[in-house]
């Protein structure tokens, strides 16, 4: 028996449920991660340093749950901290991101040997992406499909480029092959993920990028949604959106990693692009598609912000009008460019600034939510929660109405009232 668990983003969510689906090839059993279990593997993340502090208390915690369970330690953080999670004792198996598509093989012959291990390889020579050759296991009514890996950008705070390496775009029709048959067990959403998916197809021999892959993904059949992963802005343009826009599958939710809304921090944290054109990539957005859904990632405190930097950043958000942000503070990683900065900024006025930002962000979401009510809005169902089935929109807000056994349909439904942020939605009559 074996469960598997995962921190961070969808890319590492997908990983797990594709590992999940080796091992059930394989005859093992998949349980909740809180029973008792032979083998516990624990899918890592390190983008920040509370990520690296869940998955180390996780990885202690399993034991005490079978002191004499296999504990494995894979993905991000066992690739760059490996020395650090060898400390561990509780750890009998290390594996890096290269490792994961191997993991059943590693974990048979740690079975065999007992001896502790550590097979992290080299993420940076990795020139080609590893498909796992199979369909990620999902329970849910949509799907995760990853279509790359690596990033060449480097932004000065970021750690994940040197865990998990150079840009790698996925075959184009091992993309599509993973699609078709995901369609095939009455999927209707599937969301397009990697770690910098505007990069896709630029190490590829083929001239292919990310539009027309998304071209080839709407053309499969019983496929209703095509939902996107956090995407560079500059990938945004008039060429773009026209293509885009002819796609009838395209989810109008657009997720657009902005960082700061000030140009002195973007250029200190090697972002490659100004807030004068993160705004021209919104107005597109927004005259192509007028219910559209925009949502970002802030990081506050960053080395060097002073007042008046953060006084911009608040401005310029306010003024965009994210439905939802997500604020965090900055926390240093070792490796990095920013982590040895000047003017590092004390964590008062980081949590300060984050509750500015979080409080911003929550009026942002309570004014949208209220021009929908009166509305006729389509949902897909996914899934029960206490007396109420759950979903969302196109464009990604969630709408809850009373029971009815219609998970992984699409319905309309006119919204009457918010509840706690979310649309409360009653069936219309056909």
């Amino acid at each position: 028996m074996l469960p598997l668990l995962h921190y961070g983003c969808k890319v590492n969510q997908y990983e797990t449920n594709a590992m999940i689906e080796q091992f059930m090839k394989k005859g093992y059993k998949i349980i909740e991660f809180n029973e008792k279990a032979d083998i516990y593997i624990i899918n890592t993340c390190t983008v920040t340093n509370m990520a690296d502090r869940k998955s180390r208390q996780m990885l202690r915690k399993v034991k005490e749950i079978n002191k004499n369970a296999i504990v494995v330690a894979c993905g991000c953080y066992a690739q760059v901290a490996k020395e650090e999670l060898e400390k561990i004792e509780e750890i009998d198996l290390i594996c890096g991101v290269n490792e994961k598509n191997k993991i059943v093989e590693y974990v048979e012959e740690y079975e065999k040997e007992k001896n502790r291990k550590k097979i992290v390889t080299d993420v940076m020579k990795q020139k080609e992406f590893l498909d796992f050759g199979t369909t990620a296991y999902t329970e849910k009514t949509r799907a995760v499909v990853k279509i790359q890996d690596g990033c060449d950008r480097f932004c000065t705070y970021c750690i994940i480029p040197y865990a998990r390496g150079r840009v790698r775009s996925r075959k184009i029709e091992s993309i599509v092959k993973e699609i078709e048959e995901i369609a095939k067990q009455g999927i209707k959403e599937v969301v397009i993920t990697g770690i910098h998916i505007a990069s896709y197809g630029k190490d590829l021999k083929e001239d292919i990028s990310l539009i027309d892959l998304l071209e080839q993904i709407n053309k499969i059949e019983k496929i209703e949604r095509i939902r996107l992963g956090s995407l560079e802005p500059t990938i945004i343009t008039e060429e773009f959106i026209k293509r885009l826009t002819k796609l009838e599958k395209i989810c109008n939710h657009f997720h657009l990693s902005l960082q700061s809304g000030c140009n002195e921090t973007l250029k200190r944290m090697n972002r490659r692009y100004t807030i004068e054109q993160f705004r021209e990539v919104t107005k597109l957005l927004k005259n192509a598609y007028p219910e559209v859904s925009l949502t970002t990632d802030i990081i506050v405190g960053f080395p060097g912000e002073t007042e008046e930097e953060f006084t911009q950043t608040y401005n310029f958000l306010k003024d965009i009008g994210f439905y939802e942000m997500h604020i965090f503070r900055y926390s240093p990683r070792k490796g990095t460019k920013a982590a040895v900065m000047e003017n590092q900024v004390d964590g008062k006025t980081k949590e300060e600034r984050s509750n500015k930002l979080i409080e911003l962000s929550r009026k942002n979401e309570v004014e949208y939510n209220q021009r929908e009510i009166g509305r006729r809005l389509k949902v897909l169902w996914e899934e029960k929660e206490e007396e109420y089935i759950k979903g969302h929109t196109t464009n990604y807000k969630i709408v809850k109405m009373p029971y009815k056994n219609i998970e992984n349909t699409i319905t309309e439904v006119k919204i009457k009232e918010i509840n706690n942020l979310e649309l409360i939605g009653e069936p219309v009559a056909k």
